[in-house]
């Protein structure tokens, strides 16, 4: 049980709550052998949707929190005052040291404030982004930032390109990332006043390889391993993405379903292009880790399924077996 990566996941978090979450975590134990996850919530609604499955009862266990944070709910005061929610108690086992992570579908204003309060930044962090992975061409790219600081400044878009850096290294296996910051042209002197500011700095920056300005069009077809820019700007290139990707699935479906031909077109074509398709699914890679904390907090989508709870609570193991709290602390440590 030591070597377990215990995850606690807020129970009550997300529309679909607690179905998609409770589901999410037993399919989750039943993929890995290396977790343990604590379902954070009301003790009743849970248990009773645990009773639908057969699973491990040692590498799963109910924590009550008898309170719920709700997604309109001003999150500071959520957090303050509403101590026994399953976001708050989720968090807090985190900074015990009762949990390695911590996953919700929940409240994003709740989870990045308890993120900072709560869990509490790196030494020598700045800022903590919200970094999720998005489909290319090429597998995927880090989208940092995508909501956690809207008026970033350029030494935080510096920390984000180090940090993004680490997590691609060592979570997906990316060797030397490339980093490209998001701009309106290629071109050095393009861009508003903070594009302009942190361009220099990251084009001197020893520790990382990046290349230059890349253009929102340029994105999806993998130019980068590595995408800076503060949170208003990825907020919306992750929410154009998502939207755009939805429009192409209904957009391909009336089409292979227009006629006869077409129908039996996509009986033909149906597995491969169910299979390239599937590549393109925000589901298979879960959510987005707030980087630059004590602890591991990922939050996923609020209409989150239960594949992408899933895999949210897998993706926990990698970061805390390849200990990126670690690494990201000692490349931004002001010592190093």
């Amino acid at each position: 049980m030591a070597d377990l990566v215990r995850v606690a996941v807020d129970a009550m978090g997300g529309d679909n709550a607690p179905f998609v979450t409770v589901k999410g975590a037993v399919d989750a134990i039943k993929e890995s052998d290396s977790l343990k996850v604590f379902l954070v919530g009301q003790e009743d609604a849970v248990n009773a949707e645990l009773a639908k499955y057969e699973y491990d009862k040692n590498r799963i266990e109910v924590v009550n929190a008898t309170e719920i944070i709700e997604m309109a709910e001003p999150p500071v005061m959520a957090i303050r005052t509403k101590k026994d929610s399953s976001i708050v108690k989720a968090m807090y086992m985190v900074n015990h040291g009762e949990a390695d992570a911590y996953v919700s579908a929940g409240s994003t204003g709740a989870t990045l404030v308890g993120g900072q309060v709560i869990v509490g930044r790196l030494k020598g962090v700045d800022r903590a982004p919200l970094a999720p992975l998005i489909p290319t061409e090429k597998g995927n790219s880090l989208l940092i930032d995508c909501g956690a600081n809207v008026d970033a400044r350029s030494n935080h878009l510096v920390q984000f390109a180090k940090m993004g850096t680490v997590y691609m290294e060592n979570v997906m296996g990316v060797k030397n990332p490339t980093v490209a910051i998001v701009n309106i042209g290629a071109e050095e002197e393009k861009g508003n006043a903070l594009v302009k500011e942190t361009f220099p700095l990251l084009k001197n920056c020893p520790d990382i390889n990046f290349i230059g300005s890349i253009e929102a069009r340029d994105i999806p077809a993998g130019f980068a391993d590595v995408i800076v820019c503060e949170a208003f700007t990825g907020n919306v290139i992750l929410k154009m993405y998502e939207g755009v990707a939805n429009s192409m699935m209904h957009i391909i479906k009336n089409s292979l379903m227009s006629s006869l031909k077409t129908k039996i077109g996509a009986l033909l074509i149906k597995n491969d292009l169910k299979k390239s398709l599937g590549n393109y699914s925000m589901d298979k890679y879960g959510g987005a880790p707030m980087l630059g904390l004590k602890g591991l907090v990922v939050k996923t989508h609020g209409s989150a399924n239960d594949v992408e709870v899933k895999n949210s609570i897998l993706q926990c193991v990698v970061f805390t077996q390849q200990k990126i709290s670690e690494k990201i602390s000692a490349k931004l440590s002001p010592e190093a």
